[in-house]
């Protein structure tokens, strides 16, 4: 699978789609799925959290490491994925669909979001 060109993405291997009405979508990228392995356990941020850019805002836990969620922009959770909470592997086996994260209503985005082609020389993937 390719980096879907639509998405932009974090030096921490965090996606972030376009921000439609102010609220964007966060995930992790399949390479990053690919490097933890069998994702067993998800902690999102709560909704009504403020995230912040650049910093932890909750955990994956595979059979491999447990692995910190970072929040590519700073903002307000709207919706966490319950999904991804009761079914872990959709991380893994759909990343950049029913395995998404949390949206985010973004108030300020990081300076260093990449897009696709960047993110695929940066992962090498």
């Amino acid at each position: 699978m390719s980096n879907p060109k639509e998405l932009r993405y974090s030096k921490e291997h965090e996606w972030l789609s376009a921000a439609a009405d102010g609220v964007s979508t966060v995930g992790i990228t399949e390479h990053a799925a690919n490097a933890l392995g069998d994702v067993v356990f998800v902690q999102l941020p709560e909704v009504g959290e403020t995230v912040t850019a650049g910093e932890t805002c909750g955990e994956l836990e595979s059979t491999k490491s447990v692995s910190e969620l970072y929040a590519p922009v700073t903002g307000e959770v709207v919706e966490a994925n319950q999904d991804v909470v009761d079914d872990p592997s959709l991380v893994n086996s759909a990343p950049f669909e029913g395995g998404w994260l949390f949206k985010v209503r973004v108030t300020a985005e990081q300076d260093d979001l990449m897009s696709a082609d960047e993110y695929t020389e940066f992962s090498g993937s």
